[in-house]
């Protein structure tokens, strides 16, 4: 994969970001894309529904499983706006995807490289490509104004 093809799924994982964030969820996006087609999209559903595997990868990944009717995700690609987290990184090692990309990383539960690099232990079965940083001060910046709005608000 090119660049121009990664900040192209990217956007689109953000403006999955953006409406989870109007939601009140934390604004992470998830896509999942095969032969460059997109198979899964969602976002955090977390508070909405009360969830607490409602991570926009996990919902994702589980969608892609759905269509394309395999829990082997192997030629698949996971877009992700934020770094993903423990959980969200074994789901991807068990799930087979072959790519991960993210944006942000996640300096307090990231698992790709911030905290735990899951995906490129050794000691497990699956290790997918991963490519950081993709539009991240965007990925970044949505996150920083959520929070930043989240902690102005009255209690």
């Amino acid at each position: 994969m090119d660049l121009k093809t990664d900040e192209y799924w990217m956007q689109r994982a953000l403006e999955l970001a953006r409406a989870a964030g109007e939601k009140g969820e934390i604004p992470v996006g998830a896509v999942v894309v095969h032969e460059g087609e997109l198979v899964a999209e969602a976002a955090n559903l977390k508070e909405v529904n009360q969830d607490p595997l409602g991570h926009a990868e996990i919902l994702a990944i589980r969608r892609a499983s759905e269509k394309l009717g395999r829990w082997r995700l192997s030629g698949c690609t996971l877009y992700v706006t934020l770094e993903p987290c423990a959980m969200c990184a074994g789901a991807i090692i068990h799930s087979r995807i072959d790519r991960v990309v993210y944006g942000a990383t996640d300096p307090k539960a990231g698992a790709v490289q911030s905290l735990y690099q899951l995906l490129s232990d050794p000691r497990l079965n699956h290790s997918p490509v991963v490519h950081s940083g993709v539009l991240a001060s965007q990925a970044s910046e949505l996150l920083k104004s959520f929070f930043q709005k989240l902690r102005q608000r009255p209690r």
